[in-house]
């Protein structure tokens, strides 16, 4: 074979690799919505996926309402595998038309009212409401006790809340303190005028995952889930505390969807594997969240949270009814309390 002919040969062999080795990479990656490293621990989630799956998926800060606004925007050229989700805006995200069905590995261990019947969106793990308070932050004053509680003047400039019309947990303190005070998903009048009592005490209201402010003192009390106060108490050591509010609280389950016409959609499906797996599942109960598989929770775990006598203030949330009222709520809450 001439010099001529060899480099030719070279070069077609060059470029029918390249679309296959692209293909290969494209193969060992997958790109999660809403999986931000503070939250949840999703570091050493992520971090595990890849060790045992060999696929990289990056970190990603969005919140639930920026991910399903982002999954809409993209319908018609998808840019993620899998999205996690406050559970109610899973139930949103399946009504837009963005995720696929699919049922993975451990399907049958997932309670009947924890799942999609089709699969569009499943849960993972679930989370109790209440105070995320860094106490050494408080000055010398009392960790707060009640929703009353955090009216007092004392803790003016002291409370912070995530955006409800944004991010899932916010909307969940809604449905927390309306239910609290005796409301209803159909009438949320009671969560209305607590926010706006609220706003007289200067609130700190951030759209995004806040735990490093209230690491920082920036945020001396959060409204936010069990397993963050409880990851900064036990991993980062932090002058912690976790309170359920005498009058009551909720429960939420978070989810994870397949999304429609994602780009790897098989290495997405190998991800929603592995968040229900054996492995997957442990690592969300050593990070405090209750994982849906209960055999997943250790006694070593379970002996980190509150009493069972305090999480009888729990209540399960009706995702149905939460998806429904969402919209409503958001409208008011810009209208009256913004």
């Amino acid at each position: 074979m001439s010099r001529r002919l060899l480099l030719a040969a070279m070069a077609v062999a060059t470029a029918l690799a390249a679309p296959l080795a692209a293909g290969t990479a494209r193969a060992q990656s997958a790109i999660c919505y809403n999986c931000p490293p503070e939250w949840a621990d999703w570091a050493a989630q992520l971090k595990a996926i890849k060790e045992v799956t060999g696929i990289s998926v990056p970190h990603d800060n969005k919140n639930s309402g920026q991910s399903l606004s982002a999954l809409i925007a993209e319908k018609a050229n998808p840019v993620a595998d899998v999205v996690y989700l406050g559970g109610s805006v899973g139930i949103q995200a399946k009504e837009a038309g963005v995720t696929a069905a699919y049922k993975p590995a451990h399907w049958d261990e997932i309670p009947t009212d924890m799942k999609d019947a089709e699969g569009h969106w499943f849960t993972i793990h679930s989370g109790t409401l209440g105070f995320f308070v860094n106490t050494a932050a408080l000055g010398g004053k009392p960790v707060p006790r009640s929703w009353a509680d955090l009216m007092k003047p004392d803790y003016r400039g002291m409370v912070g809340y995530l955006d409800p019309t944004s991010a899932a947990v916010g909307y969940v303190g809604a449905v927390a303190v309306n239910e609290a005070m005796g409301g209803s998903y159909k009438d949320f009048s009671k969560a209305i005028d607590f926010f706006k009592a609220l706003q007289k005490n200067d609130p700190i209201v951030p759209k995004q995952t806040s735990y490093a402010r209230v690491l920082s003192g920036e945020i001396p009390i959060l409204l936010d889930y069990d397993f963050n106060a409880y990851r900064a108490k036990y991993t980062d050591k932090a002058p912690v505390e976790f309170v359920i509010p005498a009058e009551g609280t909720v429960s939420v389950p978070y989810v994870m969807s397949l999304v429609k016409d994602g780009p790897n959609p098989e290495s997405g499906k190998k991800v929603l594997d592995f968040v229900l797996s054996d492995r997957g599942q442990s690592l969300w109960a050593n990070a405090f969240m209750r994982p849906v598989r209960a055999s997943a929770l250790s006694a070593d775990a379970a002996a980190k949270f509150l009493p069972a006598a305090d999480y009888t203030r729990a209540k399960a949330v009706d995702l149905t009814a939460m998806a429904a009222a969402q919209k409503g709520f958001m409208d008011r809450y810009q209208a009256e309390v913004r």
